[in-house]
């Protein structure tokens, strides 16, 4: 009984141990520093506010926002965890201390499916990160190879254009779901910059092994990132293996190794082989294997990997998401579908499909899309940042090693900033005075807007998305009329998940538009 009685003892110990060194570094903080600590609701000894969580966590956070305040201090297990709901405190975090926020959290995702946090998302700020930055900026996303890419958007978006007409067996509207084929676009965009691969179209997705590989894949990384396991706040429940996570996130991991380390192996067997001839526009594995000649040590095949799973998850399910959220947006509001064709078929040459080069004289078509991202930004909650050094936010105390986590999805529907936050209109983003100011300055200026995140870590990717959704979203009102199925609005329920999915995949009813018929015929 005795040594029952000394191993409950000693187990209750080790669970409250986090809890009480949490109490006693912040303790220790506030005698050295003279600011309070932010406000935090009631938490429970060991698990903190874990309780508290329920899906979606985004709305969860709000409602203790709105509960407690913009700016809070919550406890998930042994993470201290601050949590940031105001714009005003988002930017003091993002640019006044954004070189103190600079720091990822290190999470067991991160160390398995990150090649131990050596990815850009992933590693902490300092030279490796520097480094990744670089490469990504300048060679893999650079404006140059964004541009250069363009063709490959093209002959995507017509190929929907060209499956959509298959479809069709007219006369009248004709049902289609649209979540898979925005899918399938975006991974065969983003495959083909990365490896030269077309993984779906052709009507031969279904029987591709490949391909189904690729959305499992894609699908179980963003299933287990983020802050899903528990064990990233209870050192306990790793300790003794608890729920199975750190097995799941292994066995991913292989999958995703041999997934990679396939396309790899692959270019580099063609870059070897004298009778290959040599492509056009070399992909982005191409790019990174001559990087890796030049010097082998530092560009290690890891290093490309990391590259590749970057781009795939980051690079599909985000602009995906916001395609069907926006063509969801539209269908629930038709007097905006109308404006939007009204200004596509004024500014694009008659019988000529949208192209990137058009995107200047369509505002509106902008505005849409920077509305679809206010309302359901990719990532409702930006990745968690950590902070290296003790600092002030919002005249709060916030100590080092703290977690930060920054609802944008609080903040683009803050009613201080915006007026009738929780409906559709695009024309807020439009511009109200004479001058030549893009909208991207007028945004910066006046709306606040972070659905690709602020500071140094922003997503670099932003460039890519804001080519794709608009490509997207533009031909499909071009060339077809869209109703809705049936008499009642689009489900706008939202999913689980990094990327905000919605809970029910966009359906729609849809016929070619007679104006096109003559040329959709040719395609």
């Amino acid at each position: 009984m005795e040594d029952l009685f000394f191993s409950i003892t000693t187990l209750s110990f080790i669970l409250l141990l986090p809890s009480l060194l949490i109490l006693i570094k912040l303790n220790h903080n506030n005698k050295k520093n003279p600011n309070p600590n932010p406000p935090s609701p009631p938490g429970l000894p060991f698990i903190g506010h874990l309780h508290l969580l329920k899906h979606p966590i985004h709305r969860t956070l709000a409602h203790l926002s709105d509960l407690h305040g913009p700016i809070l201090l919550l406890r998930f297990g042994s993470r201290p965890v601050l949590l940031v709901s105001s714009y005003s405190g988002a930017e003091e975090c993002l640019t006044v201390n954004d070189l103190t926020f600079a720091n990822r959290p290190r999470f067991l995702s991160g160390k398995h499916l990150g090649y131990n946090y050596r990815t850009l998302v992933l590693a902490s700020y300092g030279p490796l990160w520097r480094n990744l930055r670089r490469i990504t900026t300048l060679e893999v996303l650079s404006t140059t190879r964004i541009l250069s890419s363009s063709y490959i958007r093209s002959d995507e978006v017509l190929s929907l254009v060209k499956t959509l007409l298959r479809e069709y067996s007219g006369p009248g509207f004709h049902f289609t779901e649209l979540e898979t084929k925005f899918f399938g676009l975006a991974c065969n965009v983003i495959m083909r910059m990365i490896a030269n691969k077309r993984y779906y179209g052709d009507g031969h997705e279904s029987s591709s092994e490949a391909a189904k590989e690729f959305k499992e894949v894609t699908s179980d990384t963003l299933i287990l990132s983020g802050m899903s396991n528990a064990a990233d706040f209870l050192p306990v429940v790793r300790w003794f293996g608890i729920g199975g996570h750190e097995r799941e996130l292994k066995r991913l991991m292989r999958r995703k190794n041999k997934f990679s380390q396939g396309l790899i192996e692959e270019h580099r067997m063609k870059k070897e082989s004298e009778s290959q001839s040599v492509e056009s526009s070399p992909t982005v594995i191409d790019l990174l294997l001559s990087m890796q000649e030049r010097d082998p040590e530092h560009y290690d095949d890891d290093m490309i990997k990391g590259f590749i799973d970057l781009m795939m998850v980051a690079g599909t399910d985000t602009s995906a998401a916001t395609t069907e959220w926006t063509m969801s947006l539209l269908l629930n509001n038709p007097e905006t579908l109308g404006k939007l064709r009204a200004e596509i078929d004024a500014n694009v040459s008659q019988g000529s499909l949208l192209q990137e080069a058009d995107f200047p004289k369509l505002p509106y078509l902008h505005a849409v899309i920077n509305e679809s991202l206010r309302m359901y930004p990719a990532g409702p909650l930006l990745l968690p940042h950590e902070s290296s050094q003790d600092c002030t936010v919002g005249g709060f105390n916030v100590p080092s090693g703290t977690m930060m986590l920054v609802n944008a999805w609080k903040i683009h529907r803050d009613p201080e900033l915006w007026e009738e936050p929780e409906k559709f209109k695009p024309e807020r983003f439009l511009r109200t005075n004479s001058d030549q100011k893009s909208t991207d300055e007028v945004i910066k200026e006046g709306l606040k807007m972070m659905p690709f995140g602020m500071g140094r870590r922003r997503c670099p990717g932003e460039g890519l998305a804001m080519k794709v959704v608009p490509l997207v979203v533009g031909t499909l009102v071009q060339c077809f009329k869209w109703e809705r199925v049936g008499e009642e609005e689009v489900d706008m329920s939202e999913g689980n998940g990094l990327s905000l999915p919605k809970a029910k995949p966009l359906e729609a009813m849809f016929k070619p538009r007679e104006s096109f018929a003559s040329l959709l015929n040719k395609l």
